[in-house]
């Protein structure tokens, strides 16, 4: 008589969905602790042919009415998805908590009941009366916004056959299971079969859906990457805790595109839409100040202004401090040993301290220069022209580099009121930039130095 083999279990981390045949405390693959399951084990057998619920029809023939764009009411989120949200279609907004994402999807669901749209609000996380509190805080209530406190899928997906919405909001994904399926809610078999049955739902009775994920410690989609896979849309929430500002980013849009942010001022009272942020990074001065320097770094398609600061003070220990805030810490080491090989800056007794003003996150590599006329003007003792702004990226040789976009960010600045601007020259669409700013081109970083009037400190050629 044959022996049967028995099947071992399989076990899956919930982070990542790395798989390993037996358990262990922490995964192999993001190492974090106590994330590895055990994993719903596989059906067998062959999948037979079956029904389709509708035929397939050449392309040309398809209607695409009912699939069109609806205006959420809310024009930041708008322009992030690429000018509405389509019925049918899934959206994933993922941050850290706190950051918002209640209060952000709270403020859609009342804009579109306001319009005489049907909305469900499922809340897995708090209770109805708790999400009515904060309703009436941000003045969300209205008639046609449905709340439910809800964490099985059954029951949610009975909700939405009784309520019919036209939008349908799940916060959170993470908290809603199925007795049907083993594990506990959150875990990668759950969160897998939660996603797809709402999906399904969603596109059979074309009902836009907007699902709030939680965040990895890195700040990733917490999960099985197949959640990212399923949805239609993938936005990320993002702030930091001191500061009121939130930045609306698109991951993945299978409906428009992925380079445009959206900007929200956190209130008291709710979340309001900021359409023109550029204010918020800069703080302009009245008279020249040591150490600072603007420059113009791209969100998406957006030009945003941002202010770069320095401080370099002398040194109490043999090791001087690099220390950097809201600026790429490695790049900033960068650029200050460019500064002493080609501008003869000695930085080996000075501390020196970088950071962006308004808690702005700047990593273009266009930033470079500003870092580099800051870091100069705070040890040297001479402030840059207050009308001065500075654009490009600083290379290891003391190149300075074309950016793109540059027609655009000098526009954007001389929007705002600035008269000078250093940038890299040749750079593409510096020829039919037609302001009244007085442009200053430059190939080397020494080249760029002399905008402080620091005569002593001549360009040298490039090695």
């Amino acid at each position: 008589m044959a022996s049967t083999k028995t099947a071992r279990p399989a076990y899956v981390c919930a982070e990542c969905g790395w798989t390993t045949s037996k358990w262990v405390g922490r995964c192999g693959e993001c190492q974090a602790w106590g994330t590895v399951d055990v994993a719903a084990p596989a059906r067998t057998g062959r999948t037979q042919a079956a029904p389709v619920s509708s035929p397939a029809v050449p392309i040309s023939q398809v209607q695409v009415e009912s699939a069109r764009s609806v205006g959420s009411g809310i024009g930041e989120l708008d322009r992030v998805l690429g000018g509405g949200v389509v019925p049918g279609g899934v959206l994933l907004l993922a941050g850290e908590p706190g950051v918002g994402k209640s209060t952000l999807l709270l403020e859609v669901a009342a804009r579109w009941a306001r319009a005489g749209r049907r909305t469900l609000y499922v809340s897995g996380e708090e209770s109805a009366a708790q999400v009515r509190l904060r309703a009436e805080r941000t003045g969300a209530v209205d008639d046609n916004l449905y709340l439910a406190a809800e964490t099985d899928l059954g029951g949610v997906l009975t909700h939405v056959e009784t309520v019919a919405p036209s939008l349908l909001i799940v916060d959170s994904v993470q908290t809603i299971g199925s007795a049907d399926i083993d594990g506990v809610p959150g875990g990668v078999t759950q969160v897998r079969e939660v996603a797809s049955a709402v999906i399904q739902r969603a596109k059979r009775d074309n009902i836009a859906t907007l699902l709030v994920g939680h965040v990895t410690k890195d700040g990733s989609v917490a999960g099985p990457r197949v959640l990212e896979h399923l949805v239609d849309v993938v936005l990320q929430f993002e702030g930091d805790r001191s500061s009121r500002l939130r930045l609306l980013r698109a991951v993945k849009n299978r409906f428009g595109p992925v380079d445009e942010i959206g900007c929200f001022d956190l209130v008291d009272d709710g979340i309001i839409e900021v359409p023109d942020p550029t204010g918020l990074f800069v703080s302009r001065h009245q008279q020249p100040v040591a150490g600072t320097c603007v420059t113009v770094t791209m969100e998406g398609r957006r030009p945003l202004l941002a202010e770069v600061q320095a401080l370099s003070v002398a040194s109490s220990t043999p090791s001087p401090r690099r220390t950097s805030s809201g600026l790429d810490s490695p790049r900033v080491a960068m650029i200050l040993a460019v500064l002493t090989k080609h501008c003869g800056l000695n930085l080996g007794q000075l501390d020196v301290y970088t950071a962006s003003v308004g808690g702005a996150r700047l990593t273009e590599p266009s930033v470079d220069l500003a870092v580099a006329v800051a870091t100069l003007s705070a040890v040297s003792g001479l402030a840059a022209p207050t009308d001065l702004i500075a654009i490009g990226e600083v290379g290891l040789a003391g190149e300075v580099r074309k950016v793109s976009n540059l027609a655009a960010r000098l526009r954007e600045a001389e929007r705002i009121g600035f008269r000078r601007a250093v940038v890299p020259a040749g750079s593409e669409g510096l020829d039919t930039f037609t302001g009244k700013m007085s442009i200053q081109a430059v190939h080397t970083i020494g080249e760029a130095m002399l905008c402080l009037d620091a005569p002593a400190l001549a360009p040298r050629p490039v090695d």
